[in-house]
């Protein structure tokens, strides 16, 4: 998405202005996502990850949704709304934003932008230096739906690094615990025993195929049972 932050290096002080305490519940404001693929994937990686933790109270995963961090505590400056990201160490609610003074400071440990020949510049510069010098955030990561175009980043005494990817084109998240790969030119999560993390309707069709698979081998023991003349 299109950052609407201003220069980074622009800070204001106590002494220019006063500082203004908007309400804390601040309502969300990103334009829509760019094409059906950016949707698809953002859902994808939003509804897999809260699965995966579906008993875990202590995070908070979203996408498309505003993150207001102004210095100010102003709604009206400084708030790029990643395509995705998930806090760690938080309460695990509904949210209309991420207010970076509403929530003790934290920023995101994990963000993911899914590029268009729209964002993509911005994606690569602007962003990755206000989550690198601003946000902190440990983990950043790129996907173009398109062109397949992946990479990933880790923050080292402050500036980020390229993660090295596996022999299978794979990213370890340390922060998430989990892999980010391609599967079948989607975005996934992967454990670190190289499963895929399915969403909540593939995980139930693996269920429906493992009791079937069960029966099955019921019904063919108990029909050798018959056949040594033994009733089961």
């Amino acid at each position: 998405m299109e950052t609407k932050t201003k220069d980074i290096e622009t800070i204001r002080s106590p002494e220019e202005e006063d500082i203004i305490f908007p309400a804390g519940d601040l309502y969300s404001d990103e334009p829509p996502l760019e094409t059906y693929l950016h949707l698809r994937q953002m859902i994808l990686l939003l509804t897999c990850l809260e699965w995966w933790w579906r008993e875990r109270t202590d995070f908070f995963a979203a996408g498309n949704l505003t993150i207001y961090y102004s210095q100010n505590q102003l709604k009206s400056e400084d708030f790029p709304g990643p395509d995705f990201f998930v806090v760690l160490d938080t309460e695990r609610k509904p949210r209309k934003s991420w207010v970076v003074w509403e929530e003790g400071g934290k920023y995101p440990h994990l963000i993911v932008e899914i590029l268009s020949r729209k964002t993509a510049t911005v994606d690569r510069g602007l962003k990755k230096q206000i989550f690198q010098d601003i946000f902190r955030t440990p983990n950043y990561f790129w996907f173009d739906p398109d062109t397949l175009e992946f990479c990933g980043f880790h923050l080292v005494d402050g500036s980020y690094q390229p993660l090295q990817p596996d022999d299978r084109g794979w990213l370890w998240s340390q922060q998430l615990g989990l892999y980010l790969g391609i599967d079948r030119s989607q975005l996934r999560f992967f454990t670190p025993e190289g499963v895929l993390i399915p969403t909540p309707q593939e995980a139930a069709e693996q269920a429906q195929q493992r009791a079937e698979q069960e029966r099955q081998r019921a019904e063919q023991l108990a029909n050798k049972l018959r056949e040594m003349g033994i009733e089961p």
